[in-house]
């Protein structure tokens, strides 16, 4: 069905019989109403395909939230709630299967990169002298938190003369500075 085609509820209009409206349709459109039970049938197939599909890219959002954001919305913009046609639900569900696959891809590589970060760190934590001065972020780990993880030599200069080395994870984030004064020292009083 055309959007011209579509339609109009008119609240002032007198009620009209919808199994007669259905049947002129069918009788101007030249399909059988056999032909409703498959269409039907294709609708409702849609509808469970792209039901699935949603709860799909949100599952993989939800699990990976900061690292993979949730994908805008695409597609046409419409004026108010209509019925799709069936070549609009497969445009709707094509697009949610690509999208879908975007993100498990996206969701692969996030998986692979903590693993490698995860490796990092306990090579870090067994040969500290091998990655002088090395940061890794817990972000990068895909734990919450804004900490790092850096190889830093024991004692300050002394230790990194001795080749003293040691993995640490710093106190967490930063505290917020504040806006700077202008002004001078004997404004401030």
């Amino acid at each position: 069905m055309r959007k011209s085609e579509q339609l109009v509820v008119d609240r002032g209009a007198p009620a009209r019989d919808p199994i007669c409206d259905r049947s002129q349709a069918y009788a101007r459109a030249g399909t059988p109403p056999a032909d409703h039970a498959g269409e039907r049938a294709a609708r409702s197939s849609l509808r469970a395909q792209v039901a699935r599909l949603e709860r799909e890219l949100s599952g993989i959002v939800a699990d990976a939230f900061p690292h993979i954001a949730p994908p805008s919305a695409q597609g046409e913009a419409f004026l108010g709630p209509r019925l799709l046609s069936l070549e609009e639900h497969e445009r709707l569900r094509d697009g949610l299967v690509g999208r879908v696959q975007e993100l498990r891809r996206l969701a692969t590589e996030r998986v692979e990169h903590e693993r490698r970060a995860h490796e990092l760190l306990k090579r870090m934590k067994l040969e500290p002298g091998r990655y002088k001065f090395m940061r890794l972020s817990v972000n990068d780990l895909g734990q919450g938190g804004c900490g790092v993880w850096e190889v830093r030599p024991r004692l300050g200069p002394i230790g990194m003369l001795a080749g003293w080395w040691q993995v640490k994870l710093s106190s967490g984030c930063p505290l917020p500075r504040g806006p700077r004064s202008t002004r001078g020292p004997a404004e401030r009083q």
